[in-house]
């Protein structure tokens, strides 16, 4: 399996907007989330194991910084066709055992993927509370051994964002699968 980096979406971007199901019936839109101070917008999917890998990083990290202001949101763009493990229905399934806290959209058409330039699985976007692009990067640096984490990149730049307002930070792209383009 080929691993794909992050594309590096220009910092200062406004968060494209999005309409798309939730795990949960619901059909939750960039709007949705207005409350948010942060809002890190996650690509992702079920069957990749970097994904898989952040999955509960993702799940502290929520539970961490959502008082604090954070709300993430996961988005699946696969093509379910070709990766069954990917459909909604596997998604909800995913979604209920592992207890996501925060959102699953399904991308069926795509177009919100390819709206941010979204190229792995996972892809993390971290948006302002004026909903302009502060990171594009890595969870960490040590996504097969959470306990071997040296470097905590997602971590440092919530703190950075939600002390200072601002982010100085050296941004390593995200790397996992590459997204199943249709």
């Amino acid at each position: 399996m080929p691993v794909m980096h992050s594309n590096g979406m220009q910092l200062g971007t406004r968060a494209p907007s999005f309409s798309l199901p939730n795990v949960d019936g619901e059909t939750r839109s960039l709007d949705s989330f207005s409350d948010a101070e942060l809002l890190a917008v996650v690509f992702t999917c079920n069957h990749c194991p970097y994904a898989i890998a952040s999955e509960d990083r993702l799940i502290e990290i929520q539970n961490d910084y959502g008082a604090r202001g954070l709300q993430i949101v996961a988005i699946n763009p696969n093509d379910a066709e070709k990766y069954p493990d990917d459909s909604f229905e596997q998604m909800k399934v995913r979604a209920a055992d592992k207890g996501f806290n925060f959102p699953y959209l399904r991308d069926e058409g795509q177009e919100v993927a390819r709206a941010y330039d979204a190229a792995c699985t996972p892809d993390i976007f971290v948006f302002d509370r004026d909903r302009q692009l502060i990171y594009n990067g890595r969870i960490d640096d040590n996504w097969q051994q959470p306990d071997q984490v040296t470097r905590h990149d997602l971590r440092a730049v919530l703190d950075a964002a939600l002390e200072q307002g601002t982010v100085d930070f050296d941004h390593v792209p995200s790397m996992g699968c590459s997204i199943k383009w249709k």
